[in-house]
């Protein structure tokens, strides 16, 4: 092994661990010996792969997101409700129904990602309660196993029974909190934001280069018996 492309690899995942974008733009050097220098590839994913992380490509640009279990650097779910700002398991799954349609919203077809720059809270509002009633839907038209139907129809409880905004205020000023539709989609967008996956601009959440990579690249990968709820497809993947 030679102990330059060794060194070259680890400084790549060191970027990389810390948040960093690996780029043709901003580390040429390194962004080249990734693309060029197979040994520096090979390293790279060898201690990828040992950190329970894997890596996405996108634009030119090199990203990583922790894989399933991972407790260094990923989150678990006690720290998840913490960061987000919830209390419940049902709340945390409920933001991550909604972050999957925050998704659907950019990325619906194999290959083709929505030329979209922002959402809005009340596109986001609209999109899950739509994919809520299909889930709901699906309860009596497709074959659900007991886990399915009860995690839906605890989900969608927890929705329906919130109202759009709290009486006397306003969406555009309304804050971030649970309570609310609105309000808890900002909750969601606060922490995608604080991920460095949008950023915000009067009221307008518009998608930053690292969601393009992990959506595109989760889509793919990932798209199975949730997409297939939510859209009434019948696509048949694995869970």
């Amino acid at each position: 092994m030679d102990h330059g492309n060794l060194d070259k690899a680890m400084e790549i995942f060191t970027l990389l661990i810390v948040g960093e974008e690996v780029s043709s733009a901003q580390h040429v050097d390194l962004y080249e010996a990734y693309q060029n220098n197979s040994e520096v590839y090979d390293i790279l994913m060898s201690i990828l792969k040992k950190s329970n992380l894997s890596l996405y490509e996108f634009g030119s640009s090199l990203y990583v997101t922790a894989g399933d279990g991972n407790r260094v650097f990923g989150f678990t779910n006690d720290e998840l409700k913490r960061v987000i700002g919830l209390r419940l398991n049902r709340e945390l799954y409920l933001a991550y129904f909604i972050i999957y349609n925050i998704i659907l919203l950019f990325y619906q077809d194999s290959g083709t990602f929505s030329y979209t720059d922002y959402v809005r809270c009340e596109e986001v509002i609209t999109q899950t309660d739509s994919s809520m009633q299909k889930a709901l839907k699906a309860l009596h038209g497709q074959a659900l196993n007991a886990v399915e139907e009860n995690s839906f129809q605890t989900l969608a409880s927890l929705w329906e029974d919130m109202p759009l905004v709290p009486s006397n205020e306003d969406m555009a000023s309304l804050k971030a909190a649970r309570g609310s539709k609105t309000g808890f989609v900002k909750l969601v967008f606060n922490f995608l934001v604080s991920q460095d996956l949008f950023f915000e601009s009067q009221g307008r959440y518009y998608v930053k280069p690292r969601f393009r990579a992990l959506a595109e690249n989760y889509y793919e990968e990932n798209r199975g018996r949730l997409y297939s709820i939510v859209t009434g497809g019948d696509r048949d993947a694995s869970y």
